[in-house]
This record gives structure tokens, sequence and C-alpha cells, in this order.
């Protein structure tokens, strides 16, 4: 026993000491978490909870934080281990049934398995059970089934069940299909994204129905495929959540009519890459809908391994539907909580070619907001996590000519980590100030524009003094209204 609390010791003090491993975003307690999809989103009795995928020597289980206020998360024991007809959790969703009993989706690994079901009765949702009627949706094959009538469904990732007329409906991924007979077998009704539409009476008997939706290449490819789904209302709209392998998280806003699913308009969350992954989301009692991704690491794998940790959720992000139908996303109002040491700084001036340093603000732990008027500059911004000389330096700029937010990260480090611009699509209407929601974290930096826009990158600067936080202008000058800094103080335990 005391070589267990030596080692326990030893490893939080590892851990406190790594300037890589975030502070305030939810990290995997210790371990190499991959995959690490957040699963299982769920408001109950007055705490949000959030599972996610975890290896252990049993295999891919289901790991549980909760929290009060979205800032301060507790561990509960594992919701969900390897047992039984499945040999490992994969991912899956969660909802209150018509008899108020918290129930979880799941993907079942293994020949016997599928699309699994578990329950609680607990309050606090520490013990789950697993059905005995799993699975209500056999697989044939690894993440897909053939039925009994020749036709071919998804039997992996599934919705979190949703309740309309008195039923339970719920949606699976469709990547093996994709690979198998779209891809593999050259059969066009099995290309591109897609995901299969199932009903059931008493969540133990499911019919499948029909793909959901019809995929549309003028939005996504051919290769593309639809994992990770999450359904949910949004304003007088519906918001169909996911993921494709290759370029990650994804979504579509349309109409829900009947037993189908027409998009209207398509977005991306992650653009040069696909490390914004396997969003889930869920709806709480101030009916906010507030949606993680896992965020990928970024570095090689033998700098995971000798870390001891691998495994970081992105901040929550509050969802909701503009008067014009488009989405808006912001962080919730709860991370002020963890604000400190503020500063503010008001009427600057930044011209062009030029960079004003902020020399009270700096830090890896930060959080900034930063409102800009444009001018005639083509592109401007701040960056953060700068060495004195600019060896290392990570950009967040508004580019007037592409119409994009973006994050460079190109010089970020002198050693590892994505070298590369992401950027999504964003402009600023005629007299529209740019407002910045910047945060950094230690090896995070996520951005939010005019709550139209977001964007994230991982960053490893190497040099110690590389904290300073620089404003800046290109191909004009640019008016700062304000700027307004705080430390952020830690939130997780280690």
């Amino acid at each position: 026993m005391e070589s267990w609390v030596q080692n326990a010791r030893a490893l939080r003090e590892a851990l406190l000491k790594d300037p890589y491993r975030p502070r305030y975003h939810i990290v995997s307690p210790e371990g190499l978490c991959a995959p690490f999809d957040p699963n299982g989103a769920l408001f109950w009795k007055g705490r949000y909870h959030l599972m996610y995928i975890v290896q252990t020597q049993a295999g891919h289980c289901w790991a549980h934080v909760s929290s009060r206020d979205l800032v301060h998360w507790r561990h509960h024991p594992l919701a969900l281990e390897p047992g039984g007809i499945d040999s490992g959790i994969f991912s899956g969703g969660a909802f209150i049934d018509q008899k108020g009993v918290p129930t979880i989706t799941y993907w079942g690994l293994g020949d016997r398995a599928g699309i699994c079901i578990a329950t609680s009765t607990d309050d606090n949702l520490d013990l789950w059970t697993k059905s005995p009627h799993n699975p209500v949706v056999r697989q044939t094959a690894h993440g897909l089934a053939v039925g009994e009538d020749g036709r071919v469904y998804g039997a992996a990732d599934p919705s979190a069940i949703w309740v309309r007329e008195g039923r339970y409906y719920m949606l699976t991924g469709n990547l093996l299909v994709l690979r198998e007979f779209g891809l593999k077998g050259g059969l066009e009704e099995h290309v591109g994204d897609t995901a299969y539409l199932f009903v059931s009476d008493d969540l133990i008997h499911w019919q499948y129905l029909h793909p959901f939706y019809r995929s549309d290449r003028r939005w996504t490819r051919k290769d593309e495929d639809n994992m990770c789904p999450d359904f949910f209302p949004l304003g007088d709209r519906h918001m169909f959540l996911f993921i494709s392998h290759n370029l990650g998280c994804q979504y579509y806003l349309g109409r829900y009519e009947g037993d189908r699913f027409t998009p209207e308009t398509h977005g991306r969350m992650t653009w040069v890459d696909r490390a914004f992954f396997a969003p889930e989301s869920l709806a709480d009692d101030r009916g906010r809908r507030i949606m993680w991704a896992w965020i990928f690491d970024g570095r090689e794998p033998s700098t995971r391994k000798a870390s001891a940790w691998s495994g970081t959720m992105s901040l929550p992000r509050v969802l909701w539907l503009a008067e014009d139908r488009t989405l808006r996303m912001a962080p919730p109002e709860e991370l002020a909580l963890l604000r400190c040491n503020p500063r503010r700084v008001e009427n600057l001036t930044v011209h062009s070619g030029t960079e004003v340093p902020l020399e009270d603000v700096h830090g890896r732990g930060i959080e900034l907001r930063i409102e800009m008027d444009s001018g005639t500059a083509a592109r401007f911004g701040v960056a953060v996590c700068c060495s004195p000389d600019s060896q290392e330096r990570t950009a967040i700029l508004y580019d007037a000519l592409d119409h994009q937010l973006k994050i460079d990260t190109t010089a970020s480090s002198l050693g590892e980590g994505p070298k590369s611009v992401e950027g999504g699509p964003f402009k600023l209407g005629p007299g529209e100030a740019l407002v910045l929601r910047v945060f950094v974290d230690q090896s995070v930096v996520e951005v939010f524009a005019n709550d139209r826009q977001a964007v994230m990158r991982r960053i490893y600067p190497t040099r110690p003094d590389s904290q300073g936080v620089v404003l800046f202008s290109q191909g004009g000058d640019t008016r700062v209204r304000c700027v307004e800094a705080w430390d952020m103080a830690p939130a997780n335990a280690w």
C-alpha cells in the first residue's frame, strides 16, 4: 500500500510540473487516452455529467466526470467496462427515457456485440447496468450489419436516443459501411457521409427504417464518413453534429420532418486537419446546448508516452441559432469563475507593419478579450506565447482578404507540435468591430470571434520566456478599443 501512495505522489508531482499539461481544460487524470472521445453527456439532478473513452488493462472503457459549474470536475468510478457480450466500450450518447431513467447507448465491440444500452438508477450515476437484451442492434461484421432483407446499415457509434410522438429514435454511424461497401465495393449509395435511423417502442426491439438524410457533394467528399452522430433541436431547426475520420468535426443545420432530416447548411469546426474531433453535447436546465470535442495532442507517440498522459477536451461551447438561422457559439459564462488579476488597456492604435507589446499581460494560462476596429488593415490581431525576439509566437488574426479567422502556429515552437495555419470562414460586416475571446491553457489555444466562429490549435513552446502578448496590424492601421486580460486559475486537481 505504501508503494501505491509513493507512486501516486510521484505521478502527481510529475504531472503538475509538466509545462504542456492544460490546467483548466478537462484532461485525462493519467495515462495515454486514444481515443479520448467525449460521450454520454447528460444534465442530471443539477450536475453536468460527461463520459469519455479511456484505456485500461481491461480494454476500452468509459470514464466519468461531473461538475456543478462546467469548470470544476469530479472524477467518478468508471461508468462502463468490457464484459458480457462486449469486449470494449466505444462511442455513444445518453438521454432520459420516458420513465425518467438515465440511459446510455454505446457501441459494444466484439463479434457478438453491436449497439448496446445501459441504465442507471443511482442519483450520482456511479452505477450503470448493461441491458440483458444487448446488443439491441447486432452487428454482423465489425461496425455494420446486413439485415435479413439484404439492407446494409451501420452498427457503430449510436447517437443519444430521442423521443418523438411517444417512440424512441436513434442514429448509427457509417464509417465501416463506407469503407466496405462504398469505397472498397464501389457502391454509389454507400459513398460519403450518412446516418441510419432506427425506431423502437420499448428500447429493446429496434427496427431499421432508412438512411436519415442524403449526403451532398457540395459540402462533403465521397470519402468522408459520419460517426459520433449527435442530433438535437436548435432554435426552429435541428442540428446534426458529427465527424468524418479524415476531416474532423462538422455539422448540418436543417429541417426534421417525419422520419427524415433535410440539411440546409453545412459547416466545419476544423479545417486544416482533424484535430477537433468526436463532438458530444447536452441540454442543461437553462435550455443551453453545450458541446465538447476531443482536442488531438499533436505530438509524436514517443513524446506522449514519455509524458505519461494524453487526452484533452475542448472548452465547453454554448451553441445557439441566430435569427438568420446561422450557428452562434461562445464559451459559457461560468469560465469567468477562474479569472484573477484583471488588467485593462484602452484606446490603442497599432500602425501598419508595427507591433505593440502588452507589457503587463503575459503567461500561458490566460484569457483575453479584445475589441479591434479594422480600418483599412488587411490582417490584424494578437500574438500569444511570444518570446522576446519573436523566435516563438502564435498569431491569432482576422484576415480581411481571405475572410477567415486564423491561428498561425508555424512559429509556435522550436520543437514539436502542429506547424500550420488553421482558418475558419469569418467575415466582418461594414463597421463591425472584431471581438476576440482568446483562451491560452499551457498547450491549448482556443479563440472565439463575435460569437460566430471558433478555432483551436495545440502549441508547445520550448523557451521559458515565450509568454508575451503582442498586438499587430498589417496593410493598414488598426484601432484597439479595449483589451481585457485575466490570469486563469487552474481548475484541475493536477
